[in-house]
């Protein structure tokens, strides 16, 4: 829903009044545990059309200490059970995953431009370099394998295998709102962490479509959040 507001201001220069402006009644909010829950924090910023700056596309909120502590601990709940999940089941979600981006590029390449300003065509590389990650994520069967090494001494021999840390935080800028993101979540969920995404406050859109099609791929609730 759009409205217009009326009223003057005294801003003077290239700064536009509010009676010029655009708002969009949209504010974003965090995922904690599948589901996107309303933040009750502030300030909230704004999100400026970047084709037209008099244009306000929605809100984003400054989320509190308590709230963020709140998705921690949920991710480190789902953890305890997500890291049991054997590699070749993980793997399957992953080929899934690309799948899906892959069908919705054109959409999330929209939105990029939407959001960021980019062109059609630079959006949808942004894309592509981010589900090419995942195609390699998709590798992990073998690439998770630990080593083994005999006789590196008289009776000594070593073994060494790959275990998930647990809760990871990745903060992405605004410059590359699937590329950057891609970068960080299916790596690391893949091997068995579970995550805390921060995406820019400048482009949340397109990490939002980005994580309800990874519920899609059968990613449980809870592996990945957003913040």
């Amino acid at each position: 829903m759009l409205s217009r507001l009326s009223h003057r201001t005294s801003h003077g220069g290239g700064i536009p009044t509010a009676a010029c402006r655009t708002f969009s009644s949209k504010v974003y909010r965090n995922r904690i545990d599948g589901k996107w829950v309303e933040s009750k924090g502030s300030p909230a910023y704004p999100i400026y059309d970047p084709t037209n700056t008099s244009n306000i596309l929605a809100m984003v909120p400054q989320t509190p200490e308590a709230e963020f502590n709140d998705i921690v601990a949920n991710a480190q709940d789902t953890f305890e059970e997500w890291k049991e999940v054997p590699i070749p089941q993980k793997v399957r979600m992953m080929l899934k995953y690309q799948e899906i981006l892959k069908q919705n590029q054109d959409d999330l390449a929209r939105e990029i431009c939407r959001e960021h300003g980019k062109s059609f065509v630079d959006a949808k590389g942004d894309v592509f370099r981010g589900y090419e990650v995942v195609e390699h994520a998709a590798s992990f069967n073998s690439l998770a394998m630990g080593e083994t090494v005999e006789n590196v001494a008289k009776n000594v021999d070593i073994y060494s295998f790959r275990k998930p840390l647990g809760v990871v935080g990745g903060i992405a800028p605004f410059n590359f709102p699937a590329m950057i993101p891609l970068w960080m979540y299916p790596m690391a969920i893949t091997l068995g962490n579970t995550f805390v995404l921060k995406p820019s406050e400048k482009v949340p859109g397109t990490t939002d479509m980005l994580v309800d099609m990874l519920e899609q791929s059968g990613v449980p609730k809870g592996v990945v959040n957003v913040v």
